[in-house]
């Protein structure tokens, strides 16, 4: 089995490196493309991340891989193309974990929009407005003209009154037609960052990912980054500094010239999203997504999620992304959304059983209407200077379909500045668990052999298979040779498969587990002695003494309470309950 480094020797890697080719700073998922693209170039560069990754808007997406159809309304059909192709790249590169959807849009009337639409294109209007069937049919025809020509998806259909009702009874009276197309969905955006991260290193064992690592400050030719976790500083000189900060760009940058601050890069709006568990609503999506406008003209989505229904989402200016969280007034919001289009789904406060938002890093832009700013992405180059003696190069924008190439473009540009080139390309390379993964129609005959091979039961290789592609392959023989048992409060987890986590992908929270490595919390199935248990395995095998499990547990417990409004939680673990449980 290949090693794997503890994070004491990544520590020690860091302390014996003081100049370097390429500091990327920031462990979302356009700063983990580039440090795969540079990987695969060979270039040993340092990815570092003040949290965990793909912990702020990179897991806080729609968990939609989709063309952005109505960027096709803006005129920005590159964007639409590029993110088509990136798509169907996906669904062939991560298929472990990237799925065809099939979509259907609601809608009111013929031939409205058209107008304002046109006024849009032209840069002449803000204004949203309800599009009508003609123009939603017009942007499915040149979105199914990408789609044949770079990738497989069905062609789109266009049903009438009749039609509509017939498959859609719940819908609202004002829903006179529909249509239906198809885009992609993503089961685990978090998973699939880290295993960017794994592919990277494996090409380049020089390459060096750290979580939990940040930037204090930077003078001349020096950067000095802070381990969070035991206050260790480090002094590193790179030739260029690649600031992936996404909504903290601008903050980073402050940092990083404290004597000339640059011009505003960033004007990122929040998004939040619900989870639902609704049996009714579940049932009558019937593994479909709605993608709809509300009554504002604002564009919502609802789509099953694992037994539940996602629900979302919002797009508000924020100034501060440290201080997001999903408000009860944008809760209000989402549901009345979903009101307008199935009147007579009632949901009740229970039924959320998990929040989530994220700032989407956007360009500055003087749009007045935020669904009105570019999802494009750019490169912004900041030569040296006498503050710095380095390059920065800001990632502005993008979209998590498009991460590849905005990593692309990226690393090419740090090439540049290297003086080096390009010698592998990563369009048709498999990321992680998509690596040897079998076609849909294989997998029967492929899960049937594994089962056979570990002596396990097909149920559990299939269950594992689902979770991790073919990176389950490893655990399997972990498993194989140690045993398993379910845990004592969750019987679709071993202790064995948590610790194999805890211990190949740099685990250090708890949140880390219970947010990122699994889906235990978006899908609504943590519990206080769920929590206690894992917590348990993760101080055996991080060395933890009873207060700092204690203390983990009352942290992780209250962020989960207030990022994602699991307050029962809370409520479940304040101090004296943890000191119970901690000192029986």
């Amino acid at each position: 089995m290949e090693q794997v480094l503890t994070r004491e020797q990544r520590l020690s890697r860091l302390r014996a490196r003081s100049s370097l080719p390429v500091l990327i700073v920031g462990g979302g998922i356009n700063g983990i493309s580039t440090f795969r693209e540079l990987a695969l170039q060979g270039i040993p560069a340092v990815l570092v991340e003040k949290g965990d990754w793909c912990q702020a808007a990179s897991g806080a997406l729609s968990r939609m891989i989709h063309g952005g159809l109505r960027y096709l309304e803006t005129g920005e059909f590159g964007l639409v193309k590029e993110s088509v192709m990136e798509r169907d790249r996906l669904l062939k590169n991560a298929a472990h974990y990237v799925f065809p959807l099939r979509t259907t849009v609601p809608i009111d009337n013929l031939g409205g929009g058209l107008v304002n639409a046109t006024r849009r294109f032209l840069r002449l209007s803000d204004k949203p407005t309800r599009r009508g069937a003609l123009l939603i049919k017009t942007g499915l025809s040149l979105y199914d003209l990408y789609t044949r020509q770079y990738g497989a998806m069905p062609r789109h259909q266009l049903r009438n009154e009749a039609a509509t009702r017939d498959r859609w009874p719940g819908f609202a009276p004002w829903v006179k037609y529909s249509a239906s197309y198809y885009d992609a969905w993503i089961s685990a955006p978090e998973r699939l960052g880290f295993e960017l991260i794994e592919d990277a290193e494996r090409a380049c064992p020089e390459a060096l990912a750290l979580n939990y690592l940040r930037v204090v400050s930077a003078s001349d030719e020096t950067v000095l980054l802070e381990d969070t976790l035991s206050g260790e500083r480090f002094s590193l000189q790179p030739h260029v500094l690649v600031n992936a900060g996404g909504a903290w760009i601008d903050q980073l940058n402050q940092q990083l010239a404290v004597h000339s601050p640059p011009t505003r890069l960033i004007g990122g709006t929040k998004g939040s999203h619900l989870i639902l568990d609704h049996p009714q609503l579940l049932q009558m999506l019937d593994g479909e997504m709605v993608y709809f406008e509300n009554q504002e003209g604002r564009v919502c989505i609802m789509f099953p999620w694992f037994g539940k229904v996602l629900v979302g989402s919002t797009d508000i200016r924020v100034d501060d992304p440290d201080s997001v969280v999903c408000e009860a007034e944008e809760q209000a919001y989402i549901l009345e959304s979903l009101r307008f289009v199935f009147p007579d789904i009632v949901v009740p406060a229970s039924a959320v059983v998990y929040t989530f938002c994220g700032v989407r890093p956007l360009p500055a832009s003087e749009a007045k209407v935020n669904g009105q700013i570019s999802r494009n992405h750019s490169l912004v180059l900041l030569p040296p200077d006498h503050a710095r003696a380095w390059s920065t190069l800001c990632l502005v924008g993008g979209k998590w379909t498009t991460f590849r190439r905005f990593g692309e473009e990226a690393a090419d540009r740090v090439l540049r500045l290297l003086g080096e080139k390009r010698r592998v390309s990563s369009s048709d390379l498999p990321i992680g668990g998509g690596r040897d993964f079998p076609a849909p129609s294989a997998q029967p005959a492929w899960l049937s052999a594994l089962a056979q091979h570990y002596d396990l039961p097909l149920a559990r290789v299939t269950q594992l298979a689902k979770r991790y592609g073919s990176r389950a392959l490893p655990l399997l023989q972990q498993i194989q040779q140690h045993g398993e048992q379910p845990l004592q409060h969750h019987a679709g987890y071993s202790a064995t498969e948590l610790r194999y986590l805890i211990e190949h992908e740099q685990v250090c929270q708890l949140e880390d587990v219970l947010v990122r490595r699994t889906s235990l919390a978006i899908c609504g199935e943590l519990t206080p002695p769920l929590m206690q248990e894992i917590s348990q395995l993760l101080a055996d095998s991080l060395g933890w003494q009873d207060s700092q499990r204690a203390e983990h547990l009352q942290h992780t417990a209250i962020s989960l309470a207030q990022r994602h409004g699991l307050h029962a939680l809370a409520s479940a673990f304040s101090q004296e309950e943890v000191q119970d449980v901690t000192h029986p």
